[in-house]
């Protein structure tokens, strides 16, 4: 059998969770989770599990990352242009044997219940050492809009769904063979080359040269431009027959938007109003008048005052500075 190793993936700049995560800090490497990062916590779960650590990421991730990594075996890869997360696999698998065993983990996601992961992540290796492709669906406890959903029948996926509206949800939780889509994978090296390479040819081959052209595991430029930029899950995932789901129950969020951040802050006694307010970044006296499940957000150059129930649209704010080449991203 060959080594366990841990890919983590630290791409993207948190663009939901603006004015706290920006370019320069994006929200993996915030210590707002008891002190910690959300990718220090990454690493430090899988260490027991894994016996190395491969961060594929860019280069700035590379320097945020650095003091995480200190004392622990790991490789860093460094992306010079996003290609999303099958080429990013890509890099790692060709990094390896083809019988070592990948833990795809991303880095911003916040997981607790360290007994339940763990049992969930050695039935993924069971399936990866059978030469299947694991993916870990989490037991859904509320009709969430903001995560794709795994459609299954025991170990086996009958379909993959894209985020729901609000209904659709509804109807998954009822329906209770719905889980919701953690990200997390579990695979041999090999066999998910062997897998992107039936699927997406042009997208393998271009992986291929730019990481052979790689100085130092810095990605050439110019060919990683030529990689085509997709996600695992449409260009393996959902196509794939070798696909198996894990069923879990560890507590289990992406961090994608304020939403889950309310979440955990209201769960680790963070002050909320009788009304379901709640302020971050400032100790200032606020109020909220004829208000309700709303977040005031503080940080030194910019304020965001959001109702929860658009969560997922602090991404167009964030879209509308980047094409203004504001600073404040």
């Amino acid at each position: 059998m060959g080594k366990i190793i841990n890919v983590v993936l630290s791409g993207g700049v948190g663009s939901r969770l603006w004015p706290l995560s920006r370019k320069a800090k994006p929200k993996q490497y915030l210590p707002i989770f008891n002190g910690k990062t959300l990718f220090e916590l990454t690493v430090d779960r899988n260490q027991g599990i894994s016996s190395k650590v491969i961060l594929v990421g860019s280069e700035q991730n590379k320097t945020l990352a650095a003091p995480f990594l200190d004392g622990k075996e790991n490789d860093v890869i460094a992306e010079t242009v996003p290609r999303n997360t099958a080429a990013a696999i890509a890099f790692a698998a060709f990094h390896c044997e083809p019988d070592d065993i990948l833990i795809v983990t991303p880095s911003d996601h916040l997981i607790e219940g360290m007994d339940h992961y763990e049992e969930a992540i050695n039935q993924g290796i069971m399936f990866a050492q059978e030469g299947y492709i694991a993916t870990f669906g989490i037991v859904p406890n509320r009709p969430e809009t903001g995560y794709g959903y795994i459609e299954h029948e025991g170990n086996s996926v009958l379909s993959f769904r894209e985020k729901p509206n609000e209904d659709t949800a509804r109807d998954f939780l009822k329906k209770g063979n719905f889980l919701w889509n953690s990200g997390i994978f579990c695979f041999k090296a090999g066999v998910y080359l062997e897998e992107l390479m039936r699927f997406e040819p042009k997208l393998y081959s271009a992986a291929e040269v730019a990481f052979e052209y790689a100085t130092g595991l810095v990605m050439d430029e110019e060919h990683s431009k030529l990689i085509p930029s997709k996600s695992i899950d449409y260009a393996v995932l959902e196509r794939s027959d070798l696909i198996k789901v894990v069923p879990a129950r560890f507590k289990w969020s992406d961090m994608g938007a304020f939403d889950s951040l309310y979440i955990y802050f209201k769960e680790n006694g963070h002050p909320v109003d009788e009304s379901g307010n709640i302020v971050v970044g400032t100790n200032k006296h606020t109020v909220f008048v004829g208000l309700k499940n709303c977040m005031l957000i503080n940080t030194e150059d910019a304020v965001l005052v959001l109702d929860r129930t658009f969560a997922q649209d602090v991404k167009r704010v964030y879209e509308q500075l980047e094409k203004e080449s504001s600073p404040l991203i």
